[in-house]
């Protein structure tokens, strides 16, 4: 990769991670509960202890540094979906971006919670061990596509 490349990545991903916490924060404050990067930090702290949390994480031993941890991993996986973006559109699309291709990336990293996250949070596949599974998925949904539209202002802003 050339550093350009790795350079609008860093800028759209942290860019893009920012605005959707934004959001998140609103609906925090709004009283929409959100995501625990710490759990994903004592998920992440635990699986590279080679332990596999059955459950999930909020019933296992905390981890010391899984709050730094889980933040960390969150802004290294937007950073990695926005570098995806630029592979797939290619630089030039970074350098005069458009918004659909990025509302369109941020939706279809949905697939991450829904498929990977909540799984190991022990929420089940799409949120399907909740009392609102639909719901949730809805909510993820929408934190993605918000993450979206910060793929794109950050590609606008560092264009």
């Amino acid at each position: 990769m050339n550093v350009e490349i790795v350079s609008r990545a860093l800028a759209m991903g942290v860019g893009a991670t920012l605005v959707m916490d934004g959001w998140l924060l609103l609906l925090q404050r709004l009283g929409v509960p959100v995501a625990n990067f710490a759990l994903l930090g004592r998920w992440l702290g635990h699986l590279f202890q080679g332990t596999w949390l059955r459950g999930g994480p909020a019933k296992a031993r905390a981890i010391k540094g899984e709050a730094v941890l889980g933040w960390t991993a969150h802004y290294a996986t937007g950073i990695a979906f926005a570098a995806s973006l630029i592979l797939i559109k290619g630089v030039e699309w970074a350098r005069a971006p458009t918004f659909i291709p990025a509302l369109v990336m941020g939706s279809v990293t949905v697939l991450a919670p829904l498929f990977v996250l909540q799984p190991a949070m022990g929420a089940g596949v799409a949120s399907s061990k909740t009392a609102a599974p639909l719901l949730n998925s809805v909510k993820s949904l929408a934190n993605h596509a918000v993450f979206g539209v910060g793929l794109y202002l950050a590609a606008v802003v560092s264009a």
